[in-house]
């Protein structure tokens, strides 16, 4: 692997089982991640999206190939590498604060540095002032900055985003859009983030990969050289325009 390399898929095969007989998902998918790039992941529905990203994240074992985070195989989840779903799946009997924490709980660590950590990640997400709100009281937006909160406060090196949005109203897809370049601005991890929308992966990524139909393969691998930081105003520009029209291309021929 490259120097700058953290996180890097080799020949991932997948495959489910089904009453019928397996059903492949993934056909040798082969990738590699930079230390602090942004990379998303674009392809029609049900070409192993998802499925590549449970693989990444050590919550799925591969029918083949292997996964390594800085050169060691990933064979369970792991610390170093934070996930977050479509769903924000707060506990609604914790508070903001409470559902922050978890993680932490879990870990162990002392509740001067929960609370410490805590402010922090609150501030960050904007949502000091919501510490004690419950989930039931929140728009689906702050939800959502929640959940990626909780995915970011135990400082992964690694954040794996599937479809973070995907449920919200456009406006406020839009929205936090802005949010999640405004955090990846201060905090730099690597990520890796399926999406289904082309514009929302050229506004957000370094790098855009394309996948097949299932079983999935990259079939397309785009550099966004459109200069940082970006806002929604990017979108209407000319290269942007142009760079989405490519990414279509890649998919309409699968």
């Amino acid at each position: 692997m490259p120097n700058d390399t953290i996180l890097a898929a080799e020949h991932i095969h997948h495959i489910y089982a089904s009453p019928t007989g397996g059903v492949p998902a993934l056909d040798d998918v082969t990738l590699e991640l930079a230390r602090e790039s942004f990379v998303c992941l674009v392809g029609p529905s049900g070409c192993g999206k998802s499925t590549m990203l449970r693989i990444f994240a050590g919550l799925l074992a591969p029918t083949g190939g292997r996964i390594l985070l800085d050169g060691q195989p990933v064979t369970h989840a792991v610390r170093r590498i934070g996930v977050m779903f479509q769903k924000a799946n707060l506990m609604p009997w914790r508070t903001v604060y409470g559902n922050l924490v978890l993680p932490l709980e879990l870990a162990g660590l002392p509740v001067a540095e929960q609370d410490e950590r805590a402010a922090s990640m609150l501030d960050l997400i904007g949502l000091t002032s919501f510490a004690d709100a419950y989930p039931a009281e929140l728009s689906g937006g702050m939800a959502q900055r929640v959940a990626i909160g909780r995915a970011l406060i135990h400082y992964p090196e690694v954040l794996l985003l599937d479809e973070p949005f995907g449920a919200l109203d456009a406006l406020t897809r839009e929205q936090m859009s802005e949010e999640l370049l405004r955090i990846w601005a201060r905090h730099r991890k690597t990520v890796l983030m399926v999406t289904h929308s082309i514009p929302e992966a050229v506004l957000l990524a370094d790098r855009v990969l394309v996948m097949s139909p299932r079983p999935g393969r990259i079939i397309a691998d785009e550099t966004i050289p459109l200069p940082r930081p970006r806002s929604l105003d990017l979108m209407h520009q000319p290269e942007f325009v142009a760079l989405t029209e490519r990414l279509r291309h890649h998919i309409r021929r699968t």
